[in-house]
């Protein structure tokens, strides 16, 4: 989506906004004897107060409102019965729609004190994202976006997942361009004033595959290595992007 009038400014920042507010009391409500399926009830409750719906499930038809991944489950995680335990990394990734608009936001955050190497492996995903934001300015291409992003990984010696990627959106989940997270040739796209991305790394601490659990959603590292994925929906903006997702 490129945002062209101020009606469209104010809807993407309305639903920008409330994804940043549940993503917010998700956060505060993580703790170790939590279950992910009350996290996502929280997400639930509160989104849906306000007039919105989940956009993977509305999308895809995701079991879950909200997508809640741990430890070595990099995305799409289905909340459920799966109780939190102290040293645990969860992702907590929301997607609202609202009055026809969409946002995507995602953070990982420790449960109780980090394992080992995960106080690294945040500051390492927060790095790259801000990387990548700051990469993102009208007449570069998205490759630069990734390249920003896979070089800020691998200083901190990160791995990034290059099958999984960012990507537009405003009117819908999914929209053009895909926003890789590393130095794709084929991300040409020359980036634009008012252009709507999802700026999303997602990585690991080591050399890792991605494998499909048999749910036919989640994806995990094959060798159990922690992963990571932080998130914003941003305007692309020449002085530097507003960040949508955030309060």
């Amino acid at each position: 989506m490129t945002i062209r009038t101020e009606e469209e400014l104010t809807g993407m920042r309305r639903v920008g906004a409330l994804v940043a507010r549940t993503l917010n009391l998700m956060s505060d409500a993580v703790r170790p004897g939590v279950t992910t399926a009350e996290l996502d009830a929280i997400a639930e409750e509160h989104a849906v107060a306000a007039g919105a719906r989940s956009a993977p499930r509305l999308t895809y038809d995701f079991p879950g409102f909200t997508c809640i991944s741990v430890n070595d489950e990099i995305v799409h995680g289905i909340p459920g019965a799966r109780v939190l335990a102290d040293g645990d990394l969860v992702t907590l990734d929301v997607t609202l729609e609202l009055d026809g608009f969409m946002a995507d936001s995602a953070r990982t955050v420790a449960v109780g004190a980090p394992p080992k190497g995960g106080t690294q492996l945040l500051r390492t995903a927060r790095e790259a994202l801000e990387a990548g934001l700051a990469a993102a300015l009208p007449g570069r291409r998205v490759r630069d976006v990734g390249a920003a992003i896979d070089r800020s990984v691998r200083a901190n010696g990160g791995w990034v997942f290059k099958e999984l990627c960012g990507h537009g959106i405003g009117r819908k989940l999914h929209e053009e361009p895909s926003v890789p997270n590393w130095d794709d040739p084929d991300a040409s796209m020359v980036l634009h004033e008012g252009l709507v991305l999802a700026v999303e790394p997602m990585l690991a601490g080591r050399v890792a595959r991605i494998v499909e659990d048999d749910d036919g959603w989640t994806y995990r590292t094959h060798n159990g290595a922690l992963a990571v994925h932080m998130e914003h929906t941003v305007v692309v903006r020449a002085g530097g992007v507003e960040v949508l997702t955030t309060v």
